[in-house]
């Protein structure tokens, strides 16, 4: 059976060739444009946890979780095997403090021939993973949940945000 046979969406998929076979995507034809992205993530606290941020021995977790997931989004190439090196010209995190636990809202721009969505995701994802490290010696039953894209400009697939 022919390995296309095998992969019959790998076609579809940037990152496969025509074999099957996982590659990085050459983007050195591609114009390059602004391009942003935001993704957010969720943390679910307790009512004990939460009332315990301020007084959390190891600092403040939302601020750590900012740092932590502004230094993800600059090194996503390096966690994520087939992502390109991009010049960021924006990264930023936001934590806040909701009903029930911790939204997370993570933001990346650069100008370049590739987008930013898995800088915008990677920064919330470790923001998120932070909290988690930060506060788990209070409870284990903490989840992370719905980490996701919510928007994307640029690139020649245009804009997208979630409804």
């Amino acid at each position: 059976m022919p390995d296309s046979a095998k992969h019959p969406r790998a076609s579809k998929l940037s990152h496969y060739d025509a074999s099957g076979q996982p590659r990085m995507v050459d983007v050195s034809a591609k114009a390059a444009t602004r391009r942003t992205a935001s993704a957010s993530a969720f943390i679910e606290l307790s009512a004990d946890v939460l009332a315990a941020l301020p007084s959390n021995p190891k600092g403040d977790p939302l601020q750590v979780a900012r740092i932590a997931g502004i230094q993800a989004a600059k090194r996503t190439f390096e966690l994520i095997p087939l992502c390109h090196p991009l010049p960021l010209t924006h990264a930023d995190v936001r934590a806040e403090v909701v009903a029930g636990g911790i939204r997370i809202e993570a933001t990346a721009a650069t100008t370049g021939p590739t987008g930013v969505e898995m800088e915008a995701l990677t920064a919330a994802a470790v923001a998120a993973l932070t909290i988690y490290d930060m506060t788990k010696a209070l409870d284990k039953s903490i989840v992370i949940r719905d980490v996701r894209l919510e928007s994307k400009a640029g690139g020649k697939s245009g804009k997208y945000r979630r409804i």
